[in-house]
């Protein structure tokens, strides 16, 4: 394991094989039916992996998808499997340098597509909506600023980028021609649901869910799964809805700080990734606890 007490960058699990080592996953093979997905403590920004992990990172992203998955459960399935870790990694001192950081899953098959719901105008639809008035061809009010509530949420599909490349925006009948209209107007509309419930309940904890990403996989039946994560400070923007202000790019309790602080620098966006500051890495890993506590944890 590539870790320091509190971090783990990369797992080296030698008894189990390793199908790919994403931006932030490590997965590993089990049997014909099940993986292992690490979620590491490494950040990714602009579809670079820096080269620092953010510490407890990994564990924080892990515990909030399971309690979505949990509360998404009657919508959609997904991927989680009932097998204890304790039988994928009987090694002690593995099972502790992973921490909370591993989930066992059933194998599904990804689906290429990002789906991603957004309910405020920020990040690469702002920048679309400024270039055209729309966003993935979907065509918005005039007039509307920077971090404006939508009049309604909106599903604004992306490609999926392999490892050092760029997720790009693409229409949705582009995905509906890539897979198959039923299908793509099926994970359309799950997508807006779950946003839909997930943004009502954050609401009731103070945040904002600005957008979100959700990923796709079917099973040997054809039937769609949510996989990979949900709702975590990695797939989506997460605001303080007391300092809410339209017009500017809102505090955030996701890696949009991070992201912030690297346009400051003279970086191209291309690998390797900039070190970070001793303080941006403190902040950030603050801001994904504190999402946490706020989503998750019960009112004191």
């Amino acid at each position: 394991m590539t870790a320091t007490p509190d971090a783990l960058f990369q797992s080296n699990l030698e008894h189990l094989p390793l199908i790919n080592r994403g931006k932030v996953r490590d997965i590993y093979g089990i049997d014909d039916a099940h993986m292992l997905i690490v979620t590491t403590d490494r950040l990714s920004a602009f579809d670079v992996v820096l080269p620092q992990p953010i510490p407890g990172k990994g564990a924080v992203l892990t515990r909030v998808s399971n309690f979505w998955f949990a509360r998404t459960a009657s919508l959609v399935p997904n991927h989680l499997a009932k097998v204890p870790l304790t039988e994928v990694v009987p090694d002690a001192a593995e099972r502790q340098a992973l921490g909370e950081r591993a989930i066992v899953v059933r194998r599904m098959r990804p689906l290429p597509v990002e789906a991603i719901v957004r309910g405020y105008l920020i990040g690469s639809g702002w920048k679309d909506y400024q270039r055209s008035g729309s966003v993935c061809d979907i065509p918005l009010p005039a007039g509307l600023i920077q971090a404006d509530r939508l009049p309604e949420p909106i599903f604004t599909p992306s490609t999926k980028a392999a490892v050092g490349d760029h997720d790009e925006n693409v229409s949705f009948q582009h995905i509906a021609e890539r897979i198959g209209a039923d299908l793509a107007a099926q994970i359309r509309d799950i997508s807006l649901r779950i946003y839909a419930e997930a943004a009502d309940y954050a609401a009731t904890r103070g945040i904002i869910i600005a957008d979100t990403k959700f990923e796709f996989g079917l099973d040997d039946d054809g039937r769609l799964h949510l996989i990979d994560e949900v709702l975590t400070p990695d797939s989506s923007r997460f605001w303080p809805a007391d300092q809410y202000r339209p017009g500017t790019s809102p505090p955030s309790f996701d890696k949009q700080f991070v992201r912030d602080y690297l346009e400051t620098l003279d970086w191209d966006k291309t690998p390797p990734g900039p070190e970070l500051p001793a303080e941006i890495i403190a902040k950030t890993a603050e801001k994904y606890a504190e999402a946490e506590r706020r989503l998750v944890q019960p009112f004191s």
